[in-house]
């Protein structure tokens, strides 16, 4: 399914919406709308479960989105917090031009699958991809071209080096997508924080900044929460929260906002321990996303060659959206940078003192952050597929479905008499959505054929259809359809709770 029919689905079975659309919209901000809000609130719990319920040694936490300035000085946000920013003078459209040379060499990549692919079905079974890319001449020289444009952006984004950015993207002759014009302006440095007034106090000291990410509210409560919980390092501190940042390109429907949330745990340890939980968190993490289901083909790792300033190690769990792979989460060594820069700036003394080594350090962080706008854009790309399925005469059909994994759709189950006119039949089917309201999200619904019906759940992903018709009112029981399978199971109205809640069961996802 394309990128666009995701999007309209989206829209028109209530998943997301373009915010203030009323008023022709607000570029780069979304609404979820009802089913969207359950799927978000799943995957957030899913998450959190995963995170502080299933640790022991890891707590949450749930910081204010207003922090004193001074929080993202510490921080490098009011001095490196930037974008490389370069416009269009022909079609005035405005660009990051990191993002430019990135999108050039994917090009780059692409014309090397497209020879790959072309291999493979010349030499069918026998074909070795790993053999034939290092022994092609153009794919070897392609990947010469490749290798040296990143070098040179990964150096020129190290060194605040605006001018390299500059003639990279005139070299490789970069054109905007919109004029096909190569008319470019010099680039320059946006800083990507939205900034507000506290109260009535004007100019600087009145400052205040929306957040920009939610790591530093747990910095900065680092001992707050390690004293009121005694706990012993190592250990963690979660948080889900939104955050901020006025992006020069928000693109690709909400994989890219201005508005998001966030989803963070910031694993603090013994300095010199960082690389072993680095390699524990980044497959622990890959684990949580294989456990929904996820194909491993569409998951990688992607090491990060440009590391950021308060970074030893960075990698990507990258996830194939339909527009390419991109990132979904980051796993980060971020040594001790943020507690030492806190600490110098506030000169309030942040380290922890270890009752087994009988001394005080500042503790390293590994972080493992994670977009939950972006992981919702993953599980909805993952599950949305048009498909032929066999109508109720035997006649194949197409059908959309979401196959989201139960844990996380939505609705769970959805109540549906057989005929909306027939008393008997919708109160009965009133008693059982009474009955399983508080174990699980129901949806009653006794409006159109019931065909028409079960398409309709089909297309929000709820995993299972209660059919009340006139069997059960002879014998109390119920058929209940499966999504996936679409077989149907009669079952007693008084089992109905003990069938199905372990199957919608989060618990199902940590097995």
């Amino acid at each position: 399914m394309e990128f666009k029919d995701l999007i309209s689905h989206c829209k028109e079975y209530g998943f997301v919406y373009p915010s203030s659309e009323i008023y022709d919209g607000l570029s780069a901000v979304y609404d979820y709308g009802p089913y969207g809000v359950e799927l978000k609130n799943n995957i957030k719990s899913y998450w959190w479960k995963s995170m502080v319920q299933m640790h022991e040694n890891i707590v949450g936490l749930d910081a204010a989105i207003f922090m004193h300035p001074k929080t993202w000085k510490a921080s490098g946000h009011v001095d490196a917090f930037n974008d490389p920013l370069i416009d269009n003078k022909d079609s005035k459209k405005r660009y990051r031009a990191d993002q430019l040379i990135e999108g050039y060499i994917e090009k780059i990549e692409q014309k090397i699958e497209k020879d790959v692919e072309k291999a493979r079905s010349r030499f069918g079974e026998s074909f070795d991809r790993d053999h034939f890319v290092h022994t092609n001449e153009r794919i070897i020289e392609r990947q010469k071209e490749i290798d040296a444009i990143q070098n040179r952006l990964a150096q020129s984004l190290k060194n605040g080096d605006m001018e390299g950015l500059k003639a990279i993207i005139d070299e490789c002759g970069i054109a905007c997508q919109e004029s096909g014009s190569r008319n470019w302006t010099e680039v320059r440095q946006f800083n990507l924080m939205f900034n507000t007034q506290l109260g009535n106090i004007a100019g600087e000291e009145g400052k205040l900044y929306l957040r920009p990410e939610t790591a530093q509210g747990i910095f900065v409560n680092f001992l707050n929460v390690q004293k009121s919980t005694r706990q012993k390092i190592p250990f963690g501190i979660a948080q889900i929260g939104k955050a901020f940042r006025n992006e020069i390109v928000a693109r690709q429907f909400i994989f890219r906002m201005r508005e998001f949330e966030q989803m963070e745990m910031q694993f603090f340890v013994r300095p010199g321990t960082e690389m072993e939980w680095y390699h524990y968190w980044k497959e622990h993490r890959l684990k949580w996303h294989h456990a929904l289901g996820t194909d491993t083909r569409k998951l990688r790792f992607h090491d990060h060659i440009n590391l950021a300033h308060y970074a030893n190690a960075a990698v990507d769990i990258e996830f194939e959206f339909p527009f390419g792979f991109r990132e979904l989460e980051g796993i980060h060594s971020r040594t001790d940078f943020d507690l030492s820069e806190h600490q110098k700036l506030s000169g309030k003394k942040m380290q922890y003192f270890d009752p087994e080594l009988n001394e005080s350090y500042t503790p390293y962080v590994v972080e493992t952050s994670i977009g939950c706008d972006r992981m919702f854009l993953a599980t909805v790309s993952n599950a949305l597929r048009e498909e032929t399925v066999p109508d109720a005469d035997g006649n194949e059909s197409q059908r959309v479905v979401m196959t989201l994994p139960p844990a996380l759709a939505p609705v769970k189950v959805a109540i549906l008499p057989l005929l909306k006119n027939k008393e008997e039949l919708t109160k009965a089917a009133g008693e059982i959505f009474n009955n399983l309201k508080s174990s699980m999200m129901c949806q009653y619904d006794e409006k159109d054929a019931i065909g028409r019906r079960y398409r309709r759940q089909d297309a929000i992903g709820t995993p299972y259809c209660i059919t009340i018709d006139f069997e059960t009112l002879e014998n109390h029981t119920v058929t209940i359809r499966n999504r996936d399978t679409l077989l149907q199971e009669r079952v007693k109205i008084s089992d109905i709770k003990s069938n199905l809640a372990d199957k919608v069961s989060i618990d199902r996802l940590f097995d």
